[in-house]
């Protein structure tokens, strides 16, 4: 397809660059006096013609999107944010973050002490930052989104390009050895320009835009941490920004987790001027997380269904108000009943009384109060789907 690829130079190398690990003396003398960086392309105005095999693919898996995120105006309306919170969890499990569906449900409502749980909160941050800047994609909004990301994180500058040399891989004070060295600081801003350009073209599917701009996202590596996180919310942000997507947040990263190496090679690829395999990647994700997605939904929806067997109350009672938002948060205090409900605390508390009368919640702290509740049948179904995705992506 005439991708660019990427070009290498040697820069000198100095041991006090800000940010970086300082090595011990015994290392300085034998550090290389100099490494290799990558000059990565401009691509705003590359052309682009795919291969008819490789079309069709994208389109095939294009139309699964579509047909899954039309469900979102009905039937899976009630869980688009559990599935955006099931994407935010996978997009940390590539970079190796887990943690339990409750643990980041406690998170969420302001309990529990767990540090993944948090990271991956932020995760959560920017894939809602991602949707709500979709309508406006630029500089300032892929800026705002890593902000929303690392917000937490003091040992990283967040919601800033990078001003020191970042390396995938090898030792942490050189970057002898490593897998990949992406481009210089400096060029750091004039690629993100580059890059918002050629995410404002029209000429390409949608999937194959979001996939060939995430690639390109991860290349330039304009972040000295949270890349890849927020790179993927950037791919969700392309497919909204295009109409290819309109309510869902497809679990895309949980379909790259399950070929986790496949989606490093591709973009090794990328950078080797081969576009087709993170193109067939991203497709091949976005087709295996509208099955996953299916799968979760129809648990979730089927957990909620006996819910309301059991419950037998009015069909304006608050204690299914309730029972609806446990499905999107299955952590909850009667503060925030009170808060996302707009009821008083006698009734939020009378609301959950009901629910724990009906096995349906469990209280987690056995304090008098400032008590904390969980649904342990949608926690179950959170923490098999991770499990789940773990065992295809080892």
């Amino acid at each position: 397809m005439g991708w660019p690829s990427v070009r290498h130079v040697e820069r000198p190398w100095t041991s006090r660059l800000e940010g970086l690990i300082a090595p011990s003396r015994r290392q300085q003398r034998s550090l290389p006096s100099s490494y290799a960086v990558a000059v990565v392309p401009r691509i705003a105005e590359v052309q682009v013609s795919l291969p008819g095999d490789v079309a069709a693919d994208i389109d095939d898996a294009q139309r699964s999107l579509s047909a899954f995120d039309a469900g979102a105006g009905g039937e899976v309306a009630p869980f688009v944010a559990v599935l955006l919170r099931s994407e935010s969890a996978a997009s940390s499990q590539i970079e190796n973050l887990t943690s339990s569906a409750r643990a980041l449900a406690e998170a969420e409502v302001g309990e529990g002490d767990r540090a993944n749980a948090a990271t991956i909160l932020g995760n959560v941050r920017a894939m809602r930052a991602a949707i709500d800047l979709a309508g406006s994609l630029d500089d300032k909004a892929i800026l705002a989104m890593h902000a929303a990301l690392l917000r937490d994180d003091l040992g990283h500058r967040a919601g800033a390009w990078r001003s020191e040399p970042v390396w995938i891989g090898g030792a942490s004070h050189h970057p002898e050895g490593a897998a990949f060295v992406p481009p210089l600081a400096t060029e750091v801003p004039g690629l993100m320009t580059d890059l918002v350009s050629f995410m404002d073209r029209d000429d390409l599917p949608p999937l194959a835009l979001a996939a060939l701009a995430h690639a390109q996202f991860e290349t330039i590596h304009p972040f000295t941490d949270g890349n890849g996180r927020t790179g993927r919310a950037l791919l969700h942000a392309i497919l909204l920004s295009t109409g290819a997507v309109r309510h869902v947040t497809v679990p895309i990263s949980a379909g790259l987790l399950a070929s986790r190496d496949d989606y490093f090679a591709a973009l090794t690829a990328y950078r080797q001027g081969d576009v087709e395999p993170i193109l067939r990647s991203v497709a091949s994700a976005a087709r295996a997380g509208v099955v996953v997605g299916a799968h979760l939904v129809g648990q979730l929806r089927a957990v909620r269904e006996d819910w309301e067997t059991r419950l037998r109350v009015r069909s304006d009672a608050t204690v299914l108000r309730v029972a609806d938002l446990l499905v999107r948060q299955p952590v909850l205090t009667a503060r925030v009943v009170m808060d996302l409900c707009d009821v008083s605390a006698p009734t939020a508390q009378a609301a959950l009384r009901g629910l724990v009368e009906a096995d349906i919640l469990i209280e987690s702290t056995g304090r008098r109060r400032g008590r904390v509740y969980r649904a342990p049948e949608i926690l179950e179904a959170l923490d098999g789907y991770a499990v789940a995705l773990g065992r295809r992506g080892g």
